[in-house]
């Protein structure tokens, strides 16, 4: 079944489809042809999402938790009915190579598994008081009650996953979202309000709004009615989110420049496919891509030489192709921002091994050697399929260029010897560190999140959950 395109969609608020005062055109990063008539919410039309969902709260929080996981469950079998449609929404609005689409899908459906099943085990734990003085006869328990309303706001890469992060764990916990999906990439976030809607969610439990964050997110951070907000983008947003939204509480997802540590002694053969697979993987657009790689001077012309000839192997062009590896960055911004940060390089003695240039909006996968640590390539995030490959002398010296930075999501290493393994758990300053594996490891249920300019808060369901829930504690004087 082939998704339509061209056509006019609507805002979803409380549980029927409004016609918005104001739309967009959505265009295909790759082909660059209308793909579809999006919404621009205004701050009236997004009060009435939060209004819905502010009513709804009461209906979510007093609804049994096996109702909630059966609603998640509901939703997964739907999602696997028609995974294929789900895909190719993604590669069509994301230019997301379909393959890979494909996988986003079943993490997707892996992701709201998880969701079920949490909601069903979301407990508090029994207090000791009279481990203190003036505590006897008395017991205490806490438990986790819903907050409320839950803002999200969502970026591109991820169009499905990243919304289940927000949307799965929140309905779990008897939370009401109002999600914003980025602007390019909304029909993955109408597709699930149509899915959820069918599985049963009540009226007013999600509500989609699209269209500038300076409208919708503004709003949402701003609202007393909003309870928290669940934000994945980059750190000026995020920081920006932060310092506007009060008390509230605050989930940033943020940036990264991930790097891996390869030490001596390690089979190079081995570890190239992940590599390559990490650093251009929809075309870096991740944020725990591949992006430095410090390398022990033993390995590196092995190495360099190894990566090239693998990544030119990779395949460029259309992805709704099933042997697309590489297709469109989501912008012509992002290309041209990213040649002029490889040209940077290139004018500060950095070495092009491979690509460098741009076929359309396809930005070649580029390998760089020997880019100092100032440079755009090195410091900030690419988010584009540019990778930069460093010799060091020293595991050491590694953990120093791995730290030197506004970023600390995940990093990894590959090491022979247990010892360097530990001391780089200990060193690395990231909120993951991936010990025999690249930093774009990523599975669903684990806490995920980072340090420095990278966040603050964990993902991974169960996490997410505790950040969607409020503890109480409840005490009984048995005197």
């Amino acid at each position: 079944m082939g998704v339509q395109t061209g056509l006019k969609k609507k805002l979803f608020i409380d549980g029927e489809w409004i016609e918005a005062q104001n739309y967009t055109s959505l265009i295909s990063p790759y082909s660059e042809e209308i793909i579809g008539e999006i919404p621009t919410a205004t701050e009236e039309e997004v009060e009435k999402a939060i209004e819905a969902a502010y009513r709804a709260r009461e209906v979510m929080a007093k609804m049994p938790a096996h109702k909630r996981s059966a609603i998640l469950e509901k939703l997964v079998s739907l999602l696997e009915a028609r995974a294929d449609e789900a895909a190719e929404i993604i590669a069509l609005e994301a230019a997301k190579p379909i393959t890979i689409a494909k996988g986003e899908v079943a993490r997707t459906i892996q992701t709201y598994k998880f969701a079920a099943e949490e909601a069903k085990r979301i407990h508090g734990e029994t207090i000791q008081l009279d481990a203190a003085p003036g505590g006897e006869n008395r017991v205490a328990y806490t438990v986790r009650e819903p907050l409320g309303v839950i803002g999200a706001i969502t970026p591109f890469n991820f169009p499905m996953n990243l919304v289940a992060h927000k949307v799965g764990p929140a309905i779990a916990a008897g939370n009401t979202i109002v999600l914003k999906p980025a602007s390019q990439t909304p029909l993955s976030s109408y597709f699930l309000a149509d899915l959820l809607h069918e599985a049963g969610l009540p009226s007013g439990a999600l509500n989609v709004v699209t269209g500038s964050g300076r409208v919708a997110g503004e709003k949402l951070v701003t609202d007393p009615r909003v309870q928290a907000i669940t934000f994945t983008g980059s750190p000026a947003v995020g920081i920006g989110i932060r310092n506007k939204a009060g008390l509230k509480r605050v989930t940033l997802e943020l940036g990264s420049n991930a790097a891996l540590i390869v030490d001596k002694g390690v089979d190079v053969d081995k570890i190239i496919p992940r590599c390559v697979t990490g650093a251009f993987s929809f075309q870096g657009q991740v944020c725990i891509s591949l992006q430095r790689v410090y390398i022990h001077e033993s390995l590196f012309d092995t190495f360099v030489e190894k990566f090239v000839e693998a990544s030119a192997k990779l395949q460029i062009g259309d992805p709704l192709n099933p042997k697309t590896d590489v297709s469109a960055l989501i912008s012509k911004g992002d290309v041209q921002r990213t040649l002029d940060w490889i040209e940077e390089a290139k004018q500060h003695g950095a070495e092009v091994a491979a690509g460098g240039r741009a076929e359309g909006n396809v930005l070649l996968p580029t390998i760089l050697l020997n880019a100092d640590k100032a440079l755009k390539v090195s410091c900030q995030e690419v988010f584009a399929p540019i990778v930069i490959i460093n010799k060091v002398q020293s595991v050491e010296e590694a953990f120093e260029l791995v730290n030197d930075s506004r970023y600390g999501l995940q990093a990894g290493i590959y090491t022979e010897n247990i010892n360097t393994a530990l001391l780089a758990a200990e060193k690395l300053h990231v909120g993951g560190v991936m010990i025999n594996d690249i930093p774009t490891f990523r599975v669903d249920n684990m806490p995920y999140g980072g340090v420095k300019e990278s966040g603050v808060g964990r993902e991974g369901i169960k996490y997410a959950v505790e950040e969607m829930t409020e503890m109480k504690l409840v005490v009984f004087n048995r005197n």
